[in-house]
This record gives C-alpha cells, sequence and structure tokens, in this order.
C-alpha cells in the first residue's frame, strides 16, 4: 500500500501548523494528527510486532481515532475495525473473536470494564487516546504473548482492512480488503473530484469537508481517507443530526456533502431554509436505495443536484455520479445509481443459470476489478441490476431479505434471534416495512409460549435495547396467536407485514 502510506507522509509533513480537522468546536492541526501517529506507531513497535500486525480500533467519529487509523495504514498493518455502538456484552464478544494483537480506543470506551477484560483476555496491546490535541496517546496494558492470539492471527500481510459487514445470509461476518484493493478505492475516489487526479501531487486544499459517516462503515473509513489523501480540511461530526449539519454547513459552506437518503428527507422534512445550504453544488448519496421521488423533491426546494453512488463493505465503491455526467446525461440515464468507475467492469447474469445476460437486461449484479476479490474474476452480489452499454448501473431490486434503513443493513435473523432468547417468546418473525423518511423499518411479530402471559409492547422493547444495536430496534413489536404461513410452511413475509397496517396501540 506504499501509494497511500506516502501519500499519508507527505500530507502530514505539508504544513504541520495547519488546521486540518474541526471536531466539537476545536481544531486539531496536521502537526496534532502526525504526532499521535507516531506515537501510536512507536508503541506498536517497541512491543515488538511487525508489518502486517492486526490492530483493532473502536471506530468512534472523533478526532482523537483519526491518528490511529493513519498510523495503521501508514505502517502497513491491517486495520480490523470493531463497532463501539454495540452493547458491552456483545462488543466484548466480537473482540474476543476477533482477537486482534492491538486493540486502541478512547478513554471512554475503556471505562467498559467487559470491553476492557475483553481485550485483556486476548493478551491484546491495548492504547488509550486523549481527547485533547495537546495530550498524548497512552499505553494502557502490554501486550501478554502468553494469552494473545497465536503468531498467525497475530498479523495478516497483505490486508489492509477487516471490517464487519451484516452480510446476506445471517450472522455478520468479517470482511478482509487486500491492500490493493483499499489502495483502489482510496485512490480512485478522485474520479468524483473535479480539478483531481489520483496521481496528483498532494497540496493543501480550500474549503472544508463535512465528515458526517460512521467510521465503523465502510462509506464513513473511505470518505476520512478521501479527505487525508486530499490534503482537506474536515469538520468531523459524531453523527448525523440536522442541527450539526445545518450549524456546520452555515459555517464552513461546503460545495459537496455525502449523507444517506434519510438525511435529505430529515432535511426537507425540518425544512431549513436554502440559505443555510445554498453553497452546495451538489449532494452524494448511498448506503440505501434513493427514492427518485425524494431526489426530485429536493432538488425542486433546493436546487441542488443529488448524486447518487453504489459500493459496499467488501469493495468500497464502485460506481457514482459526478457533477458533469449528472448534467450532460442525467435524464437519458434517469434512475441510475450513476456509471461504474474507471477500473471496474459489470455485467448481469440470469438468476437461475449464472449465464450472462445483454446490456439492458435484469440480472444478478456482478463485479470485476482492481478493488474487487482478486482483481480478475467476476464477483457475485446480492443485488438485481441493469448495466446498459455505456456502463451506466441501475439497482432494481436485492436477492436476500435484508431490511436498509437509513443506509444501515439489518438481517432479520439478527433481531428474531434476540426475540427468541426472551424466556416468554415460542417463535418470532422479522420484516421491512416502507417508511417515507428512513426507507425501511424492522417491525416484528412473536408467538408467546404456552402458559406464558406475552409481555407488553414496551417491556419487549425495553428488553431489546439491551441486545441490538440502535439501528436494528423494531419499530413495532406484537404478538399474534400464530405467525403467517404459506402452504410449504415458510412464514410470509406479505402476510406479516399486513398484520401491522392496523394503527400501534
Amino acid at each position: 500500500m506504499n501509494g497511500v502510506a506516502k501519500a499519508i507522509d507527505t500530507v502530514l509533513a505539508i504544513s504541520p501548523a495547519s488546521p486540518a480537522v474541526e471536531f466539537r468546536g476545536r481544531w486539531w492541526s496536521w502537526g496534532d494528527l502526525n504526532r499521535l501517529r507516531g506515537r501510536v506507531a512507536a508503541i506498536i513497535a517497541d512491543s515488538d510486532l511487525g508489518p502486517g500486525t492486526r490492530v483493532g480500533v473502536l471506530m468512534r467519529n472523533r478526532a482523537e481515532l483519526i491518528a490511529p487509523i493513519l498510523a495503521v495504514f501508514g505502517e502497513h498493518h491491517c486495520l480490523v475495525g470493531f463497532n463501539p455502538n454495540y452493547p458491552d456484552a456483545q462488543l466484548a464478544d466480537d473482540i474476543r473473536s476477533g482477537c486482534p494483537a492491538v486493540v486502541v480506543a478512547t478513554s471512554e470506551d475503556w471505562d467498559r470494564a467487559p470491553v476492557l477484560a475483553a481485550a485483556k483476555a486476548v493478551g491484546a496491546l491495548c492504547i488509550a487516546m486523549p481527547a485533547a490535541p495537546d495530550a498524548d496517546a497512552q499505553l494502557l496494558v502490554a501486550f501478554t504473548p502468553e494469552t494473545a492470539p497465536s503468531p498467525g492471527r497475530r498479523s495478516a500481510p497483505g490486508t489492509a482492512l477487516e471490517m464487519l459487514t451484516s452480510g446476506t445470509t445471517g450472522k455478520p461476518k468479517r470482511i478482509a480488503m487486500p491492500r490493493s484493493n483499499f489502495e483502489a478505492a482510496v485512490l480512485g475516489a478522485s474520479v468524483f473530484e473535479a480539478g483531481r487526479g489520483g496521481n496528483d501531487a498532494p497540496k493543501l486544499r480550500s474549503g472544508v469537508q463535512l465528515l458526517m459517516a460512521p467510521f465503523a462503515h465502510i462509506g464513513g473509513l473511505l470518505a476520512l481517507m478521501n479527505a487525508i489523501i486530499a490534503a482537506r480540511r474536515s469538520c468531523l461530526l459524531e453523527k448525523f443530526s440536522v442541527e450539526t449539519f445545518r450549524d456546520a454547513a452555515r459555517r464552513h459552506r461546503p460545495r459537496v456533502v455525502s449523507m444517506p437518503p434519510a438525511g435529505l428527507r430529515m432535511i426537507l422534512d425540518a425544512k431549513v431554509p436554502a440559505e443555510d445550504i445554498s453553497s452546495l453544488s451538489a449532494i452524494r448519496t448511498g448506503t440505501a436505495p434513493l427514492p427518485l421521488e425524494l431526489a426530485e423533491e429536493f432538488q425542486s426546494v433546493y436546487n441542488i443536484p443529488v448524486l447518487q453512488n453504489y459500493g459496499a463493505t467488501e469493495f468500497g465503491g464502485v460506481a457514482g455520479w459526478t457533477l458533469a455526467d449528472h448534467q450532460s446525461v442525467g435524464k437519458a440515464k434517469y434512475g441510475a445509481v450513476g456509471r461504474l468507475n474507471p477500473g471496474v467492469d459489470g455485467r448481469v447474469v440470469d438468476v437461475d443459470s449464472g449465464a450472462p445476460l445483454p446490456s439492458g437486461e435484469t440480472g444478478i449484479l456482478e463485479l470485476r476489478g482492481r478493488q474487487v476479490g482478486d482483481g480478475n474474476s467476476w464477483v457475485r452480489t446480492t443485488d438485481l441490476a441493469v448495466v446498459d452499454a455505456d456502463r451506466f448501473l441501475w439497482i432494481k431490486g436485492r436477492t436476500d431479505d435484508a431490511i436498509i434503513r437509513g443506509g444501515f443493513k439489518i438481517q432479520p435473523a439478527d433481531i428474531v434471534k434476540a426475540l427468541e432468547s426472551h424466556e416468554c417468546v415460542l417463535e418470532a418473525a422479522v420484516t421491512g416495512a416502507p417508511d417515507p423518511r428512513l426507507g425501511q423499518v424492522p417491525v416484528a411479530a412473536y408467538v408467546a409460549k404456552t402458559g406464558k402471559a406475552s409481555p407488553d409492547s414496551a417491556a419487549m422493547l425495553d428488553y431489546l435495547r439491551a441486545r441490538l444495536l440502535p439501528y436494528q430496534m423494531p419499530t413495532r413489536v406484537i404478538a399474534v396467536a400464530a405467525l403467517p404461513r404459506t402452504d410449504s410452511m415458510k412464514v410470509s413475509r406479505p402476510q406479516l407485514l399486513a398484520l401491522f397496517d392496523q394503527p400501534a396501540g
């Protein structure tokens, strides 16, 4: 990953005193990031952990966590991403199963006793990051070879990144991205930025980029790396909200921002004044299907084009709209998620036979390119799509039953498992219900065990909050005498959804 590592070194050295990242009203300089990056790298090196070390980072959107991310990529280690929003027990389990040689986190997360205990249990070197730019990273717990992962699991040579994805068939799995693929994804993002190429010499750029997507997800991580490689100042938000976005947009006057479709709906619903976001020439959106009527409404109200993109945890972004394409062929390619990136090929195959289909027909999308798989073989997705002769891509649906809630992918099986862990629940089913703001939301029904009283909805939701991530929480949970089923005894999703046509309560 010499290109990314070299770019990091070069950018951080251009003007150390210049501001790099604003977080909670305070600027961190390029020099602050570089000093902390060096400190993290030194702690790892002093523990005799060489290149390729699997370094776990609890990926909060915090300025202090940018430095260890840069240290990992700059020193050719492997970043193992952990989602700090998991409940304590689930996060601890993930650390134990992920078994990194190093864990880096904020002091706040190290105060979570089960998290610290899990890191100690796997013998990990534990590093605490400071909340202020003038403080230093601290060695919290030394590397313990006796209980650390075997040498074969301590490092992942040739791998840049391991990120959790909800997957397509149940339990989330950790996806490994080779260094060459990661570099292609990071450097290839320059195609969407006017006046910038992948081989340009780094220089500090004007303007401020708003970082709002979670670092724990591939889109947020790539957005961060794009800002660093482009040598652009950033304003980092811990999470998206209308008020924090409005404040940042008014102060920094960005030209382009990225947000999920749910963010567009929230801005419209809040009736944000047009002058607050008048600096924007475009909004990029992905992570979830974009309802075309939402894009049209947003552009009608604010006169700002909405540019879709398409990607996945496994390979990052592989298609999207440039502003030039949108202006020239936007109407002709209405509904597309954009054009396939340079270096990426796409085709569709028959759902049953797997045979390639002609351009313009609907089938299962397959991709091939320098950031996909081994770079040479076709990789099958779970999306139904159309690819035309001009390499524009339309997504027509999914071949799995995942629920996409405001950009977050939810597997119904995860919610079912949590429900069925309740002592009173015999069986449960979950499906996605349409939502005008988030696209879809999960709703759940369950059957109580014989002789057990059905908990009320509020009590069941409280039970689930301790076992699910916030975005996994169903909006409604109802008790039923029996789950609706097809003739083959499978739960009928349409009939299940119909149970929620009645008003809550």
